[in-house]
């Protein structure tokens, strides 16, 4: 199931290339609105709609405020970037990801590195100073997804709510704009949805799904496998995406690329084998 959730993710790119057609904000807001659609039909049906809403204090309702802010600019971004032609940077991304989430813990929760987990970190950082030298910019794309689901994650670590109940609250707070987006491109002669084919129609309702489905993989999986398992299996999504990337959307990939990505998946290979000698003893 945890293999399944991250190959569905890693294969994403796919599906959004071929909603290709659809500008950023409509194909973002139909993810949203049928997201929460599936979210909440699902819920009722198991009988935990109704629970959830007797638990929305102000205060449950400021953290899932900010968790939707940072989930919903990593969607955009994330889809912009596919349809724009840049999955390898955005691969980059969510390899940066885990590293990034090890610095906020301590910066934000007082975590403790052991000494061989500052290497990682380090030459991480190196491969994206490196990189930014070669692309004469630094990879903002990359940057923003690895800082807001890092952040992301770290607002749900602290958050009250199961992870379905959460995830509906933050598709239901972002529901108004999308909403609105949708019908002001309606209204404005550029929407999408009923106007561009019976298929395109399905995709773009089939989001709500492939967007929910990974999530409940994984929600099955964490409650059987070791933390230690996923947080080995969690590579195979950027490594599927940085693939496509390269080997089926043809994106440019120079040798100097090159070198700044092996110094980011030594990074991650150092990290997960200094994870590994910990765990053993």
């Amino acid at each position: 199931m945890a293999a399944g959730a991250y190959i569905s993710w890693g294969l994403l790119p796919v599906y959004w290339k071929l909603l290709g057609h659809v500008p950023t904000a409509q194909l973002l807001s139909h993810r949203i609105a049928w997201s929460f659609v599936t979210l909440a039909v699902f819920l009722g049906l198991i009988g935990r709609l109704r629970p959830l809403c007797g638990r929305l204090s102000p205060e449950v309702r400021r953290c899932y405020v900010l968790a939707s802010l940072l989930i919903g600019v990593n969607w955009f971004i994330y889809v912009w970037s596919v349809n724009a032609g840049y999955i390898v940077e955005a691969s980059l991304g969510y390899f940066i990801t885990p590293l990034l989430s090890v610095l906020l813990g301590v910066f934000f929760l007082r975590e403790r590195l052991r000494g061989l987990q500052w290497a990682p970190l380090a030459l991480a950082a190196a491969g994206v100073v490196y990189l930014a030298f070669d692309y004469g910019r630094l990879p903002w794309i990359a940057l923003v997804l690895a800082s807001t689901f890092s952040l992301y994650g770290l607002v749900k670590k602290r958050a009250p709510l199961p992870a379905f109940e959460g995830l509906t609250l933050e598709t239901a707070l972002l529901l108004p704009p999308a909403l609105a987006w949708l019908a002001w491109s309606e209204f404005d002669g550029k929407g999408v949805f009923l106007h561009a084919g019976t298929i395109s129609d399905l995709l773009l309702i089939g989001a709500g799904a492939v967007t929910t489905a990974p999530l409940a993989l994984f929600a099955a999986a964490a409650q059987r496998i070791p933390l230690s398992m996923i947080g080995i299996l969690q590579y195979i999504a950027p490594t599927i995406q940085f693939l496509l990337g390269v080997f089926m959307y043809h994106e440019p990939f120079t040798r100097t690329q090159l070198a700044g990505f092996s110094m980011v998946w030594a990074a991650v290979a150092l990290f997960l084998l200094e994870r590994w000698r910990f765990g053993r003893r």
